[in-house]
């Protein structure tokens, strides 16, 4: 038997085309985390303005043709309304003309990330300067001191997510990477909801009463939890069901790499290129960040559209899965999965 010959026994076709599948996620990989991280800059921030009706359309027009566009200003009537829109997550920050002096205030909220708080900070301060003014910073929702750089929701986020491809993946090439029947469909969704609930409630015990990172409701947090994994892992085996094996790759491609850096942890979605900040909140990864850090400093707010996105890919998920389990003959799946007809075939029930 010659060389080549050896080659095309030992790397099939089949296995070729996989392995260029994995090339392109590597580079994707790359070209997705360093796209999105390697030059981190405030862009458009919806921010408060807080000033005397005489000089704040000036003041608001300022800070918005500020270079590079930072922020996005609009005019707040009192401090008050600026604290509780940041709370509602409606502004990442505001700041507090004082009339009576020259020294004002500019409110951030750490718990929505650090990095975005302390820019914020310095784009004020650096701005006063030029009208010999000074301020100082106060941060009305501030990340746990457990909590670097706010980082733990996001962290959790991730973890739950890769818990859910990771189980869904396991249940499909078990015993083959196509669900054959509706009985083994709807067994593979159920121990996908058990384990959700379990990857939940674990992931919360361990970032609460363990870890001390995360403040907040543990039964909000469980709950989160159950939702992202179960998302995750139900949208997995649709794409498995609907493309064999390659599904884990459309998982990963989904999850991981698109999801992961655009889903503002390491840095928040106002300092992301607009392409990141675009897909973050509509992908699993970025919806379950946001709420995990909506229910540790923001009492929970603005967290509707967030459930409403991870719902989604639940449900789809689990539609696609169950609906491609019953276009399948019950003899044909059972045919499929026999040994006599691996063997016959000369091939693994991946194939």
């Amino acid at each position: 038997m010659t060389f080549v010959d050896e080659v095309k026994n030992a790397v099939t076709p089949r296995a070729a085309l996989l392995v260029t599948g994995v090339l392109a996620l590597q580079l994707l990989f790359i070209a997705s985390y360093i796209g999105a991280l390697h030059n981190p800059k405030a862009t458009d921030v919806p921010f408060g303005v807080v000033a005397p009706q005489q000089v704040s359309a000036r003041l608001v027009t300022e800070l918005k043709n500020l270079p590079g566009d930072p922020l996005d200003p609009r005019t707040v009537t009192d401090a008050a309304t600026a604290r509780q829109q940041i709370l509602d997550r409606k502004i990442d920050g505001a700041l507090i003309v004082n009339p009576r002096g020259t020294t004002d205030t500019v409110l951030v909220a750490s718990g929505g990330g650090t990095v975005l708080a302390t820019s914020l900070t310095k784009i004020i301060k650096e701005a006063e300067l030029t009208q010999h003014r000074t301020a100082r910073a106060v941060d009305v929702a501030p990340a746990s001191k457990q909590d670097f750089d706010g980082l733990s929701s996001f962290y959790l986020a991730v973890g739950w997510c890769v818990g859910g491809y990771l189980c869904a993946s396991i249940l499909a090439i078990s015993a083959g990477s196509r669900p054959a029947n509706r009985q083994r469909a709807v067994i593979r969704t159920g121990v996908m909801a058990l384990y959700s609930i379990a990857g939940g409630i674990g992931g919360a015990i361990i970032i609460g009463p363990i870890l001390g990172a995360l403040p907040g409701s543990f039964w909000g947090m469980s709950g989160l939890g159950a939702l992202t994994v179960f998302a995750v892992g139900m949208i997995t085996l649709a794409l498995e069901a609907l493309t064999g094996i390659v599904g884990i790759g459309l998982a990963v491609l989904i999850v991981v790499i698109a999801g992961n850096p655009s889903a503002g942890g390491a840095f928040p979605l106002p300092m992301l290129p607009d392409f990141w900040r675009a897909i973050g909140p509509a992908l699993p990864p970025g919806a379950s960040t946001w709420t995990a850090r909506s229910i540790a400093y923001f009492r929970g707010n603005a967290v509707t559209g967030p459930l409403l996105v991870l719902s989604a890919w639940a449900v789809v998920g689990t539609v696609i899965t169950l609906l491609m389990a019953m276009r399948k003959k019950p003899e044909t799946a059972d045919a499929a999965d026999s040994p006599l007809a691996g063997a016959a075939g000369g091939g693994s029930t991946l194939a």
